[in-house]
């Protein structure tokens, strides 16, 4: 695919940007970040080998009985759906029932029993902390040097003989931010699946919405749910009689956290999103900690993330041991339906001032010469310009300028200024798929509530705070200098001392402020991520538990 917001290639590199060694020593390091993560059963197979050899049980004291330590462990499988995992992959229930401690394992089976156990609970603590599929099938690809992860399996071993367990299921646990926030909001959620809210759908609304001080058979309806999803202000009527005030708020509410224009109407995608059931929310939320898991955190002090389906960035930084949000904004990403903004993550190197817009090839076939062929006037109007293959430039609209444009021997590039497409700031992030970070004249579609109009680039709606995070308080590029170097007639560039990654991610279940927000599936990646979870072979995933002789 190619994305309207793609530089020409003589100007994606710049000295100091990396070179083709630097990026396959990047592959190479995506590919050992793989290699660790998806250790598989080979790897386990480590901590099956030394009892085989006839080391001590981990699991079972010299009568055959299960220590506390085991227990525990099992307890772990069982309880593994509130972190949006299935216990049934780990046979929860068959290793419940088998250590019941009716009667010891014989001792002949000890080891067996031992190294299965093992087995399974190390394969939970690897996808629980690193999820159950490869961003890669997904089409993401992370390939950022990581923070260092824990060596789960030699904790396990070392807290299993100690019977201190609770640290490893705590390094277990995946490191972003969101993940304790959202494992609040599975158990809520799980809560309300069932609420009689959603017993009975919301009747039809006359006219298509419903606005103040209507009368509707499914007002009562609405309070209940909106109620029940802590929506609706306190004190609110029960059964009230039209659509008030306090309703209307109740909806606002609703709208801001399911990604709505916050216009208190109850419209089609309002009741749309007022439909869904919490059971269906429940499994929005678990696709979303799947996503945490399997997303790699950044070892660098500072990084950026930008989650597509949300419409937001934030920059976070290291601090005591935790990421921690420093900055967030509203952008705009690319179409759902043609030019989306693909998910990976890359090193953000620059930024330049009043950049040139060199106009992929696509755009210039598709929109830029039928624009040109209709009306020359079009080149002088939108400050473009034709540039040859040995940099000569016309503002000069001919047939043959046109047919060399068609064949790819001259391109069309918009100058700096106004009306530049790019905005009059640029952040670099070198990647072969022509990427980047950019602000736009376009400012007034950041007020919308679904942002998905560019063409893969993203449009950041604070270019001057973005800038100053990035350029991490360096004395030559201080806010008034960054501002006054925006909107002149020449490009400027300015190095980040220290690359800050930049990841575009993909979750359409965030928490801010306790509050729980969904976003729709824009891209239709929970959908793709729920197929792939549900076509795992269980033979790959399960190992069958011991059972009790009869």
């Amino acid at each position: 695919m190619t994305h309207a917001c793609a530089p020409h290639a003589s100007t994606h590199r710049q000295p100091g940007a990396p070179a083709h060694g630097a990026r396959v020593h990047r592959a190479a390091l995506r590919l050992a970040g793989r290699a660790r993560r998806w250790v598989g059963h080979a790897a386990l197979l480590g901590l099956l080998l030394p009892l085989a050899a006839g080391a001590q049980s981990l699991w079972f004291d010299q009568h055959g009985q299960p220590s506390p330590a085991a227990h525990e462990a099992v307890q772990w499988l069982a309880q593994a759906a509130s972190d949006g995992l299935r216990p049934a992959d780990y046979d929860a229930e068959r290793w419940a029932r088998a250590l019941d401690g009716r009667a010891p394992v014989p001792a002949e089976r000890v080891a067996e029993w031992d190294a299965e156990l093992t087995q399974t609970v190390a394969r939970y603590l690897q996808e629980l902390r690193h999820g159950r599929v490869d961003p890669a099938r997904l089409g993401a690809h992370y390939d950022s040097e990581t923070a260092p992860a824990p060596e789960l399996e030699t904790l396990l071993r070392a807290g299993a003989a100690s019977g201190q367990l609770a640290e490893v299921r705590r390094a277990a646990t995946p490191p972003w931010p969101q993940y304790a926030p959202l494992r609040e909001a599975l158990a809520r959620y799980r809560e309300l699946a069932g609420h009689p809210a959603w017993d009975q759908p919301l009747p039809g609304v006359p006219g298509g919405k419903l606005q103040t001080g209507q009368r509707w058979p499914g007002l009562p309806a609405l309070a209940e749910r909106l109620r029940a999803l802590g929506d609706l202000p306190a004190g609110a009527a029960d059964a009230p009689e039209a659509y008030d005030a306090a309703l209307q708020d109740g909806v606002r509410a609703f709208q801001a956290r399911h990604t709505l224009d916050t216009d208190g109407v109850l419209g089609r995608a309002t009741l749309a999103a007022l439909a869904v059931t919490p059971a269906q929310r429940v499994q929005q939320i678990e696709l979303a900690l799947e996503r945490l898991r399997m997303t790699p955190l950044p070892a660098a002090a500072r990084f950026i993330t930008v989650n597509v389906p949300e419409f937001m960035l934030r920059a976070w930084q290291h601090e005591g041991g935790a990421a921690r949000e420093r900055l967030a904004m509203r952008v705009v990403v690319g179409k759902a339906l043609d030019t989306r903004t693909p998910l990976f993550d890359e090193d953000m190197r620059w930024i330049e001032f009043n950049p040139y817009w060199n106009i992929p090839r696509s755009i210039t076939r598709n929109e830029t010469l039928p624009k040109l062929r209709a009306n020359p006037g079009y080149l002088a109007a939108q400050g473009m310009e034709f540039v040859g293959p040995g940099g000569e430039r016309s503002s000069t609209v001919t047939p043959e300028l046109l047919e060399a444009v068609e064949s790819g021997a001259w391109r069309v590039r918009q100058r700096p200024g106004r009306l530049n497409a790019l905005g009059d700031i640029k952040f670099v992030l070198p990647n072969n798929q022509a990427i980047y970070l950019h602000h736009t004249p376009s400012v007034s579609l950041f007020n919308r509530a679904r942002r998905d109009f560019s063409h893969g680039c993203i449009r950041v709606e604070e270019p001057v705070e973005l800038a100053h995070w990035v350029l991490d308080d360096d004395a030559e590029w201080p806010v008034a200098r960054i501002r006054a170097s925006m909107g002149q007639p020449r490009t400027l560039t300015a190095r980040l001392a220290t690359p800050v990654p930049v990841l575009i991610v993909y979750r359409t279940v965030t928490v801010q402020d306790g509050r729980v927000h969904f976003a729709p599936d824009l891209y239709g990646q929970d959908a793709l991520l729920e197929r792939t979870l549900a076509q795992r072979p269980q033979q790959a995933v399960r190992a069958e538990a011991p059972r009790r002789a009869s």
